[in-house]
């Protein structure tokens, strides 16, 4: 099985804009729907605090705690697609600042429900 990590945006599930946190990322996972390819165990849950610097030093460390490499890593759609986007970063630069800091592939997105 498929093992990811997914990042979340924490004000933007704090504010309660639609996002109560993870159970739609969790059940798109385990399912295998929307973007992920297959069902999916998820090995460690982030949340980005403002203003995102902590962001990959936490997901390098809950992957040395957990002793578990993800295959891939998933920014939540409510990050993705936050809207008022976030004031520090973007998606894409969030993307490329963990594929580059951890050499893991990072999907835009994790789930369609509304």
């Amino acid at each position: 099985m498929k093992t990811v990590a997914i990042v979340g945006c924490g004000a933007y599930m704090d504010a309660g804009f639609g996002c109560p946190g993870e159970w739609r990322c969790l059940k798109a996972a385990a399912k295998g729907d929307h973007l992920f390819e297959e069902p999916s165990q998820v090995v460690a849950f982030i949340r980005c605090e403002c203003p995102g610097r902590t962001v990959a030093p936490n997901l390098g460390m809950a992957m040395k705690l957990s002793e578990t490499r993800p295959d891939a890593i998933y920014l939540s759609s409510c990050l993705v697609n936050a809207r008022p986007g976030c004031p520090y970063t973007t998606a894409e630069e969030l993307a490329s600042v963990l594929e580059s800091k951890t050499g893991i592939p990072v999907v835009q997105g994790t789930h369609g429900y509304h």
